[in-house]
């Protein structure tokens, strides 16, 4: 699978000749194919498209690009000297590049080494990729049922007296054993009064009986992201535990329920951001009710209170709101939906009732 085609046929509307792809996410994108950090560069024009490497990847390029002509950069021919010698090929004069992911230092390079003008055209990347493709939402499902897989077995793992690094680990592990390639991020597995840290860092924390565990987790799958939180009970649900749980549970619902093509992201936001205030809790909700998922577990088009955007038919965003106290507790639960026409569509499976393990 890759995009060479369609950024093709976008390079028109922005008034390109070709686009420079220098990031990984987007060289992925364009590609099919995974290279880390900055092992590769991109280049896609209007009548053919470049893939460059080094050494390390050659084989691996030839084997899985297709669609582009692969060459191999080395010691004195490095990837201003291929580019530049295909801009003259094909007398580029304006060349699309990621404005929002290059640095300066690389900039100044390109700028100073290629026979081109450089265009910020971040954008054009941006408007492709929020809408999914029937491929790309088949991987992000993958994806999806492996960490269900992960998050059903790890149920019959908490317990008081297991500690937060010790969950995250274990479902680490169970994603790799069900087919994942990696993990969209970090696992988020918090207990008791940590939970309040949306974004906490599993510690040595022990469960404890009372406590609410959040996990939050993700997997990657032929490069695409899943993501999804869960939180459970040990033990026994005080009534405030079960006020926050229920609350939350609405106004996912009610999000969820509101949210399909052609609305903002302001517009979904608000429909639970409204359950949460209206129940009292609306300063303990500080981020958006959902964000893009795709090639990155965090991308455009966001849910949150700033776009006033419409979201198109085909846009992948998570739906989590939460509840988090300083010094008391946290509730976070969030699937994965497809916005349709009509409404939307649940890639999450897994059981979200409170559960009392």
């Amino acid at each position: 699978m890759n995009h060479f085609r369609q950024i093709t046929e976008k390079l028109n509307a922005y008034a390109l000749d070709g686009m420079l792809l220098t990031g990984e996410a987007n060289r992925f994108y364009a590609s099919g194919f995974h290279s880390i950090a900055t092992d590769g560069v991109a280049l896609v024009t209007r009548g053919k498209s470049y893939y460059f490497t080094d050494s390390r990847y050659i084989e691996a390029a030839n084997r899985y690009v297709q669609g582009a002509e692969i060459r191999m950069v080395s010691r004195g021919r490095g990837y201003t000297v291929l580019l530049d010698e295909v801009i003259r090929a094909h007398k580029l004069h304006r060349l699309g590049y990621e404005d929002a992911t290059m640095t300066v230092a690389d900039y100044e390079t390109y700028r100073k080494a290629l026979p081109c003008e450089l265009t910020p055209a971040t954008k054009l990347l941006l408007e492709l990729r929020r809408i999914k493709d029937e491929e790309e939402l088949q991987n992000m499902i993958a994806a999806q049922r492996i960490a269900e897989k992960a998050i059903t077995e790890i149920m019959n793992e908490i317990r008081p007296g297991v500690t937060e690094k010790e969950i995250a680990a274990r479902i680490q592990y169970l994603m790799l054993h069900y087919g994942a390639e990696n993990m969209s991020f970090d696992p988020i597995v918090l207990t008791g009064a940590n939970g309040s840290l949306p974004h906490g860092v599993p510690s040595d924390t022990k469960i404890q009986n009372g406590d609410f565990v959040t996990m939050d987790i993700g997997c990657i799958y032929h490069g695409y992201c899943s993501d999804m939180t869960r939180t459970v009970a040990v033990g026994f649900a005080t009534e405030e535990m079960q006020m926050v749980y229920h609350t939350v549970l609405s106004a996912q619902k009610a999000g969820i329920a509101s949210a399909r093509a052609g609305i903002s992201g302001q517009e979904i936001d608000g429909v639970a951001r409204k359950i949460i205030s209206s129940a009292g809790y609306g300063d303990y909700f500080g981020h958006s009710f959902g964000h893009g998922v795709g090639v990155e577990v965090h991308e455009a088009p966001n849910a949150s209170p700033s776009n006033e955007q419409l979201l198109p038919a085909n846009t992948v965003i998570s739906a989590e709101p939460g509840i988090y106290i300083p010094g008391k507790m946290g509730v976070r639960i969030e699937d994965v939906i497809v916005l349709k026409e009509n409404g939307c569509q649940n890639l999450t499976k897994a059981p979200k009732e409170l559960m009392i393990l």
